[in-house]
């Protein structure tokens, strides 16, 4: 595949992420969501010694390798999820890091893949795993999870104030068929939530985007993952994570706030989050929600 040919994936706040975590010191440090590449790359080039990248997207692993080859043995990339950030470090021989960085969400390339199913723009199989290795898609889950525990999921994730409608919309039309395409999927909820003149947003996005964190379970274990990662930082190491839903966000700054106020295990370095710039939205629009927090390991 030639440089052109690769899929295209901004990272999100590059700049602000690696001002933070301080690559200059050298050292080890890990990606516990390598995606693409980009910000990995730029921990090399800033001084990083080593990066040890983990995507549990095969697909994008294999885009990153390519990327990445010019650093040579400075980067190590593995197929792994990020919440099993203990036993990864621990088979790659590292003790300490000088730096950890989580981007979660779904990258661009995801949602533009063909055939993933993230996205509604096109109609194709209704997938949405992140690791295509592991578990049910989407696809299955519908085809079995009760109304009521799907109408909550559709509104705890997705922020969806017509969850039951879409619900029920969903279940009356599985009993007439299996729900096994995006296109299906959207125009039954577009259907269940159907309101008059123009809409800011499509209104399957919701609904999407709760199946998505749901079937990928984004939100299991979160605060544990950055408990983990702030342990395996060296003293005076650096964890950044970049959230898009506020629901991942709540977690992240409830668990670092108890590490930093009650734990004494780290220091909060963002009081507030920081978010990215006009230009750079301007630019990646899907940059708008992102929200970056950041900490800093105490002796």
């Amino acid at each position: 595949m030639s440089h052109a040919d690769q899929p295209q994936h901004l990272s999100v706040m590059l700049d602000e992420t690696t001002r933070l975590l301080q690559p200059e010191r050298g050292g080890t440090y890990v990606d516990c969501t390598v995606g693409l590449g980009g910000h990995t790359r730029a921990l090399l080039d800033g001084g990083a010694d080593l990066v040890v990248g983990i995507d549990r997207d095969p697909e994008a692993l294999a885009v990153a390798a390519r990327v990445l080859a010019p650093y040579g043995q400075r980067v190590r990339l593995v197929h792994g999820d990020y919440r099993d950030l203990d036993d990864v470090l621990d088979r790659e021989a590292v003790s300490q890091v000088q730096g950890a960085l989580a981007d979660l969400g779904v990258s661009s390339m995801q949602f533009d893949a063909p055939g993933r199913g993230f996205s509604f723009r096109r109609d194709e199989p209704l997938d949405m795993r992140m690791d295509q290795s592991q578990g049910p898609t989407v696809a299955e889950r519908l085809a079995s999870v009760g109304e009521s525990e799907l109408a909550d999921v559709i509104y705890q994730f997705g922020e969806e104030r017509k969850s039951r409608r879409v619900a029920r919309g969903i279940v009356y039309a599985r009993e007439r068929g299996p729900i096994t395409t995006t296109g299906q999927l959207a125009a039954i909820v577009r259907r269940s939530v159907a309101a008059p003149g123009w809409q800011r947003i499509d209104p399957a996005t919701r609904t999407f985007q709760a199946l998505r964190i749901w079937v990928n379970g984004e939100l299991d274990r979160l605060d544990a993952f950055v408990r983990r990662a702030a342990s395996r930082l060296a003293e005076g190491g650096r964890l950044a994570v970049i959230s898009f839903h506020s629901l991942e966000d709540r977690i992240v700054k409830h668990t670092l706030r108890a590490l930093d106020r009650t734990e004494g295990l780290v220091r909060v370095l963002t009081g507030r989050p920081i978010e990215a710039g006009e230009a750079e939205v301007a630019v990646n629009p899907r940059a708008r929600s992102a929200r970056l927090r950041a900490a800093e390991r105490l002796a």
